[in-house]
């Protein structure tokens, strides 16, 4: 990855805004440049858009839709944007959390009303962190459906996608801007795209252990299971370029990813009264914060790993989302009409099990507040059959990243602008703040349709 003189370079072609990324922030961004009536073209560097986005279970956190007042559902921006600050401490630029809280809203509907896609909100749990359910999916609930729409909408509106273009070099001038890029295909052809606008849609350096050992040693052996092509190539080239970074070790982890599968276990699980046990049969922490801070503690239990232990109601809630189904449909998932069944087929301690189960129940009848600061007020008793999973903890994807302001242009060590280049999604600093328990679910969705939107309407202008 580098930045080259564009002094007396030649383009094969000119593009009013090119965009390096075809996952949501990527998509988003060139059908909103799109629609402003720019020509524009996403440069991919796999052989289909996939990304992280399909690794997701595609749901977007928004405030004040159509389908929260459906719900007889009060929400706003300004107190979703309280809920970010909130559960990162006060670390993220409010400024920044305006300008995603108040954008994502109007986005959804809009890619609902323009483009098609069918949302609806998930309404029977609600997100550690949230103050009301505002997580918007598609039917199946995964993030392959939404890549795959929003790629549908894409073509439908005249977006060029170009797929194994991996993207080798920016072209600056001497003033910071971006004149253009150099791509290699599979066949070790290059070319060269000039831009009038550039924006980085291609995430943040999970999949680069080099920059994760770095700026977050405690995931620094953990599984990855976010995309391998997110290199920190934005990050690396922002910096080049002089630009500002911000909360470099911001990270979003998952605490609940089903062990040897790698299938992703929805928090439903947790949330809805279903608990974590390591391999002793004993409970270890406060599951109730957060699944992104969860993945540290999940992976100091003996072997990295824990169960996540629930029941057959929990189980029904869980389903709508297509991961579940699919954990079932391999075997992650057990089941057993008893604890002592459920405990011979974890391999576990039985006598430790049954004990862990009746203290949380115990908590459950008694509205009480266990040792650890979970409470398990409202949450009713299991009930067989109780149902296991094996998970590990890991990084999803990176929440630092180049400093942006409200129109996602990025923004320069000493406070000035570089011209035409723009951040979205994992590429820019999001709104999680330095620790991964300031991430709030659906921050990753958030900041790519959110920022997306802002991009690439200011791209086209």
């Amino acid at each position: 990855m580098s930045i080259l003189s564009a002094e007396g370079v030649a383009f094969d072609v000119e593009i009013a805004v090119v965009i390096i990324g075809a996952g949501a922030a990527g998509l988003v961004a060139a059908l909103s440049a799109r629609e402003a009536g720019r020509d524009v073209l996403v440069l991919e560097r796999d052989p289909v858009p996939r990304g992280s986005t399909a690794l997701s279970a595609g749901l977007i956190p928004a405030a004040d839709t159509r389908w929260q007042r459906q719900a007889g559902i009060a929400d706003s921006p300004a107190l979703y944007g309280r809920d970010i600050l909130a559960k990162a401490n006060d670390e993220p630029d409010p400024g920044l959390v305006e300008t995603v809280a108040g954008a994502v809203g109007p986005a959804v509907e809009w890619l609902a009303d323009r483009h098609g896609l069918p949302f609806s909100l998930i309404e029977d749990f609600r997100y550690p962190g949230h103050s009301v359910c505002r997580m918007h999916g598609l039917p199946s609930r995964s993030g392959g459906e939404l890549i795959d729409r929003l790629r549908e909408a894409a073509a439908g509106t005249g977006v060029d996608i170009l797929c194994d273009a991996h993207v080798t070099s920016l072209f600056a001038r001497s003033d910071g801007s971006i004149a253009g890029v150099a791509i290699e295909r599979p066949d070790r052809s290059q070319e060269r795209i000039g831009c009038g606008a550039l924006i980085l849609a291609c995430n943040g350096y999970g999949g680069n252990k080099d920059l994760v050992r770095r700026h977050i040693p405690e995931l620094g052996t953990a599984l990855y299971f976010g995309h391998e092509g997110n290199q920190g190539d934005a990050l690396l080239w922002g910096q080049t370029l002089g630009a500002a970074t911000r909360h470099l070790s911001g990270h979003q982890g998952h605490g609940s990813v089903a062990h040897p599968h790698g299938i992703l276990i929805t928090w439903a699980t947790i949330t809805e009264g279903g608990f974590q046990v390591n391999l002793r049969g004993e409970r270890f922490s406060d599951e109730s914060h957060g699944y992104s801070e969860q993945a540290a503690v999940v992976l100091r239990q003996p072997e990295g790993l824990a169960w996540t232990v629930f029941d057959a109601r929990i189980a029904g809630i869980a389903r709508q989302f297509e991961d579940f189904r699919q954990a079932e449909a391999v075997g992650a998932v057990l089941a057993a009409e008893t604890i002592e069944e459920l405990a011979r087929q974890m391999g576990v301690p039985h006598d430790r099990l049954e004990m862990t189960v009746n203290e949380v129940d115990g908590l459950k009848h008694k509205n009480r507040t266990d040792g650890f600061g979970r409470s398990f007020a409202g949450s009713p008793p299991l009930r067989p059959p109780f149902h296991g999973v094996k998970v590990t903890g890991a990084l999803f994807h990176t929440q630092g990243g180049l400093v942006v302001d409200r129109n996602a242009q990025v923004v320069r060590q000493d406070g000035s602008l570089l011209p035409n280049l723009y951040a979205v999604g994992g590429a820019a600093c999001g709104v999680s703040g330095s620790r991964a328990e300031g991430y709030l679910s659906g921050n990753g969705l958030l900041t790519a349709v959110g920022l997306g939107r802002v991009a690439g309407q200011a791209a086209a202008g």
